[in-house]
């Protein structure tokens, strides 16, 4: 990325940020500060004061950012537990950089639970600038796979998702279920909650995980619980009878 197309935001958010390691809250914070900058996921930092330190022991990893700073990190451990080089800083940050390093940031993937007030939040934190949209539709929508007409409809509800393409969602009435396998895949979204899948055996061939669905949304998502979704970027949709152009993402 050019350095001319960073953009960054560092703010204080109004939420309570809690952080549990093995069965231990690592980070309790009323005072969390949001990271947000281009080309990766938001990503709160902590007062110092507001994280369990005592868990906290230097790695020997380093990092350096050219928009950050140097990185350094610490790993957590909780009884016999650890969670290497996850808990971290960046100091050293040029002029124009966050002023990070009187916080502390915790890597995701490796703490156990993440909570926003009372809710649990999974993937990454929320971005307060990301808006979904579940809206009722009357387009007519025919999806093919290999030629095969699998799903026809003109009652689809369009979840509309800054940053991603709009995604057709289609009550199991108007697809041809004979063509779905069940699949024990399984993925989450900090927006929408747990989703689950289906594969598509189509003339002979399986279509791995090309359908997914959430039985139980969370509150914001509504709209969409237990209707079909197909990959846009995999199948062939026909809106009107036009082919649509399939889109372009890291789902392709």
């Amino acid at each position: 990325m050019r350095s001319s197309d960073y953009r960054r935001e560092f703010y204080p958010t109004p939420r309570w940020v809690r952080v549990m390691f093995n069965g231990v809250w690592v980070a309790d914070s009323k005072n969390a500060m949001l990271l947000r900058e281009s080309g990766r996921l938001p990503l709160y930092y902590f007062p110092k004061a507001d994280v369990r330190t005592d868990l906290l022991t230097k790695s020997d990893h380093v990092t350096h950012s050219a928009h950050k700073g140097d990185g350094v990190f610490w790993d957590v451990a909780v009884d016999q537990r650890v969670a290497e080089h996850a808990a971290f800083t960046f100091g050293n940050a040029p002029e124009d950089g966050p002023g990070l390093s009187q916080h502390l940031a915790l890597e995701w993937r490796q703490m156990d639970h993440w909570f926003e007030e009372d809710d649990e939040v999974f993937v990454h934190a929320r971005d307060p600038h990301k808006r979904i949209d579940a809206m009722a539709s009357s387009r007519h929508f025919e999806i093919k796979v290999d030629g095969v007409t699998v799903a026809d409809t003109r009652r689809a509800t369009l979840l509309f998702e800054t940053g991603l393409p709009g995604r057709i969602y289609i009550s199991k009435d108007d697809v041809q279920l004979g063509y779905l396998e069940p699949s024990d895949s399984e993925s989450a979204c900090p927006y929408k909650g747990v989703a689950n899948y289906y594969s598509l055996q189509v003339n002979g061939k399986m279509h791995r995980d090309l359908v997914w669905y959430y039985n139980y949304p969370i509150a914001e998502c509504p709209k969409i619980t237990g209707l079909l979704c197909f990959y846009s970027e995999k199948v062939d949709i026909y809106e009107d009878g036009e082919l649509l152009e399939r889109p372009s993402t890291p789902f392709a």
